[in-house]
């Protein structure tokens, strides 16, 4: 819907007769959104393109589901953006729907290579609000992190590894060939495609942005301008790949005039019964969820939400959040006290998804690496499966580490995709990128979550360390920490993204709360490896189920 949206506003610029049009007035968004979405959209970039000088990528041709595939919307094209992060394109296909720039796969499909690599480790999260920045506490030197793993420390960052990446069927080792054929889709398009007709015109002109006959909603501000004609393919590669970038960043669920998240059911409950839709300045996350819950349980009379505040247009459900959905924010919010066990009704989802984002945007093992692993090759695998300590990693790096454009023929089979015949492929998550100098931008902040989490387990479980000579967070310990760790998610427009989880892994949200009560369980009694201090405290009765899947289903929205 954005980008039809967008595209609309966009002719009607272009053949209203008033190209004068400022986005002042609210007609439509910075002129680096819109040629961002564009970037988003062009299917020139990727590999399959730069070698056939044609689209025809058969990876295209459909849109892979958990079930049967949907039509792809780019057939007949190559690799870009929007394949894997969707949003609008199959609103109007049967089994289809709206998308948070997410994709329907349970692992997203790449172009085949000579890696023989057909889908990615892990499915492409949704975009929106995956910006946010993450609130500092004291004594906290990290910034924000992209990536179920903490890869990368930037949003440019990652925009550049996408676009030079396997996503875009590059393999590692071939960056340089990447930003050359960037660079020279820039500077030859001629202005005549369908998108260049829809944004603008051709790169070279909308990008140096001087020319008098570009609209008013495609000249874009000084500090994003570039002469294509006389920049390297280096800087041309860099300035361009700032532009999608400011696109993505733009990608955030509704709010209103005060900052205020607006358009799910939740949040029309919480300002109808005049509860603190955010945090106070200078609060963190952790405390207003804390404070919120407190006025959640003296709540008197509530004021519900019904079908007659609100109806959705995009979700196949009610606009409400009624005694249920109150019960099941209950059990979010609410946390066990240490050591009660099966108590139900203290789920302590808000340790890990604090309001008002409902993420921490730290990293945690909740299980699901274990759960997938033991479920191929048998109950008790993971637990016994050898993972090097980081003296024998970093001897052997290559034999253990991802592959990257300084380690192209690394074998990384610590981030695969789990096979029954290979025995030695697991997705670890964070254990790739902590203490990997491949990846130098995000350690500060990986070691101070990491710290933070082993400090939780020396708290807790004090005869965990008992050499005396281990700090808990010594650089050996927090590799071990890292076992199966991935950044949390944002939970808000869940149906929107689904299947759930990293790997794909669970169709509904009634599977993902089965799976806490499993692996809290199994951390409870010792067999969950490296299992997350937090987990602990997770008791779900399988009561609870319906009503915390009603609140979760609450925070979804009507996304445009």
């Amino acid at each position: 819907m954005k980008f039809f949206i967008r595209m609309m506003t966009t002719l009607l610029i272009l053949f209203s007769g008033c190209p004068g049009l400022s986005a002042a007035e609210g007609e439509f968004d910075p002129a680096e959104i819109a040629i961002g979405e564009r970037l988003f959209l062009e299917t020139r970039f990727a590999q399959f393109f730069a070698v056939h000088n044609s689209g025809g990528d058969t990876t295209m041709d459909v849109t892979e589901t958990t079930g049967s595939p949907l039509p792809g919307p780019f057939s007949g094209q190559s690799m870009n953006c929007a394949a894997c992060h969707l949003v609008d394109q199959h609103l109007d296909t049967e089994d289809g729907g709206m998308r948070t720039y997410a994709d329907f796969a349970r692992r997203s499909p790449l172009q085949p290579r000579e890696d023989g690599r057909t889908h990615a480790v892990r499915n492409s999260p949704p975009l929106v609000n995956a910006s946010l920045p993450r609130k500092k506490r004291p004594g906290f030197k990290g910034g924000v992190m992209f990536h179920f793993d903490g890869e990368f420390a930037s949003l440019h960052d990652l925009v550049k590894a996408t676009y030079t990446g396997r996503m875009a069927g590059w393999l590692p080792g071939e960056k340089d060939e990447a930003i050359r054929h960037f660079a020279h889709i820039i500077r030859s398009d001629d202005g005549q495609g369908e998108l260049a007709r829809e944004f603008g015109g051709a790169y070279a002109v909308i990008l140096k942005g001087t020319d008098p006959s570009i609209p008013e909603a495609f000249r874009l501000p000084e500090e994003f301008r570039i002469d294509v004609e006389t920049a390297s393919d280096e800087v041309i590669f860099d300035a361009v790949t700032r532009i999608t970038a400011a696109y993505v960043e733009d990608l955030q669920f509704s709010r209103d005039e005060d900052g205020n998240f607006n358009l799910t059911p939740y949040d029309v409950f919480l300002a109808k019964n005049g509860l603190p839709q955010k945090p106070a300045k200078g609060e963190s996350d952790a405390h207003y969820s804390q404070r919120l819950s407190k006025r959640i349980s003296r709540l008197q009379n509530p004021q519900y939400v019904t079908e007659q505040d609100d109806e959705f247009v995009f979700h196949d459900q009610p606009f409400v959040f009624g005694p249920e959905e109150l019960a099941g924010m209950k059990i979010f919010f609410n946390a066990a006290t240490h050591g009660q066990l099966g108590a139900g009704k203290a789920a302590n989802c808000i340790a890990c998804h604090q309001a008002p984002n409902f993420t921490d945007s730290a990293v945690h093992n909740t299980g699901i690496t274990q759960i997938e692993y033991d479920s191929i090759h048998g109950e008790g695998a993971f637990s016994t499966m050898f993972i090097p300590g980081l003296a024998e990693r970093r001897k052997n790096p290559l034999t253990y580490l991802p592959a990257t454009e300084k380690h192209p023929n690394a074998m990384e089979p610590y981030r695969a995709i789990p096979d029954i015949s290979h025995p030695e492929r697991i997705d670890l998550g964070v254990w790739n990128i902590y203490a990997n100098a491949d990846f130098p931008k995000t350690q500060i902040m990986l070691s101070q979550l990491l710290c933070e989490e082993a400090r939780k387990d020396k708290n807790r479980q004090p005869h965990f360390y008992t050499d005396t000579r281990r700090h808990p967070c010594a650089a050996e310990n927090l590799l071990d920490r890292s076992i199966a760790m991935f950044k949390t998610p944002g939970l808000r427009d869940l149906e929107h993204s689904a299947p759930f989880m990293h790997n794909g892994q669970f169709d509904t949200l009634e599977d993902v709360i089965e799976l806490y009560r499993q692996t809290a369980a199994l951390a409870r009694n010792g067999q969950l490896r490296n299992a997350s201090p937090d987990l602990l405290d997770v008791h779900i009765h399988e009561n609870d189920a319906a009503p915390l899947a009603a609140f979760l289903r609450a925070l979804n929205e009507d996304y445009e």
